[in-house]
């Protein structure tokens, strides 16, 4: 199957709230490679790599809120070249 990557970018009360965190095991659960980093304009990027149907997944599970303290109010993505990422980290 063929891998694929999105850059999909959080806006809402995604930061202090465990958002990469739960980003990253959601990630680690759908088999994902990538990562998720906050941005200085209060966002979160989140950079998926792997089968289309799982990062489906994942961004479907950002655009309904991600985990509950989180307040998401809108997801951006799009496609993105894949990267060379062996596991799903969170960047500081």
């Amino acid at each position: 199957m063929a891998t694929v990557s999105i850059a999909a970018y959080v806006y809402g009360m995604v930061q202090g709230v465990g958002f990469r965190f739960a980003t990253q095991h959601q990630a680690t659960g759908l088999g994902l490679t990538g990562y998720a980093r906050n941005l200085e304009d209060g966002s979160v990027e989140v950079v998926a790599c792997g089968e289309q149907e799982k990062v489906d997944q994942l961004l479907a599970w950002l655009k309904q809120g991600g985990p509950k303290h989180a307040r998401v109010d809108r997801v951006l993505s799009e496609p993105t070249a894949p990267g060379h990422y062996s596991d799903f980290k969170i960047k500081y």
